[in-house]
């Protein structure tokens, strides 16, 4: 992974307000972008910003997918095919603010399989409540990577990106992240899971990103001393400044 290009990537989550100002924000992100040498940036807006960023995008920024549905058609009120993302080439699956609403690993699984079928990437996250001091997190983890994958043949591994973003460390601000050498251990966990349900030479080979309060002042240090291969960044990508500051230390 290390000849690789970092990955960033920015979810907006329901923001902003109007498309006036997520073109702005997007502009701004295009400028910060243009630079960089060593990072691949991917902003992830709402559904209905897509189509007019797709116009205004001249730079070297990647536009991806919140979320998506598991069939491409049909009577599915509210929901997003990947027919509907065509274009796209990466979509978020599972997010914990997702989980929380009721979405299972089942209905995970089956999202991942059909993104990966739809020639998306899919970057899936995965992260624990809460940690203990006995290990029991790491069960967690181990079953929902397992469940969240039990429908993704080996021949579609190679598009998948695994975010770890642990419920705990989400939107605490400065110092609520988790510590760099927390997150390695952690991400070596994961590639041993990723080891068991498939090979060590194609589990090694899945970028894991990390994703928790990351702001410009910490992603330097994540990637470097906690050896992600990227950051899934929330809030502070809303921040045409701060985003800049962070993509230019990560860079």
């Amino acid at each position: 992974m290390k000849n690789n290009k970092i990955l960033v990537v920015a979810n907006w989550k329901m923001n902003p307000e109007t498309a006036e100002k997520a073109a702005e924000i997007f502009q701004e992100t295009n400028k910060a972008v243009k630079n960089l040498k060593n990072t691949k940036v991917v902003v992830c807006p709402p559904f209905v910003y897509l189509s007019e960023l797709e116009k205004i995008n001249n730079s070297k920024v990647i536009l991806g997918a919140q979320d998506m549905f598991w069939e491409k058609t049909g009577s599915f009120t509210g929901e997003i095919s990947s027919v509907m993302l065509k274009g796209e080439s990466y979509v978020i699956l599972g997010h914990s603010e997702r989980r929380e609403l009721g979405e299972t690993d089942e209905m995970v699984a089956k999202k991942v399989v059909s993104a990966c079928q739809s020639g998306l990437k899919p970057i899936l996250c995965i992260g624990e409540k809460e940690r203990d001091a006995h290990g029991e997190y790491l069960h967690f983890l181990h079953n929902q990577i397992v469940s969240s994958l039990a429908k993704l043949s080996q021949k579609y591994l190679s598009n998948l990106v695994i975010a770890y973003e642990p419920v705990w460390a989400i939107g605490k601000g400065e110092g609520g992240a988790m510590k760099p050498a927390d997150i390695h251990e952690t991400s070596i966990f994961i590639k041993k899971v990723l080891t068991g349900i498939y090979n060590q030479k194609d589990a090694t080979t899945v970028p894991i990103i990390y994703g928790g309060s990351v702001n410009y002042k910490n992603a330097k240090e994540m990637i470097t001393l906690g050896e992600v291969q990227g950051l899934l960044v929330g809030r502070e990508s809303l921040s045409s400044k701060k985003f800049g500051e962070l993509l230019k230390n990560v860079d």
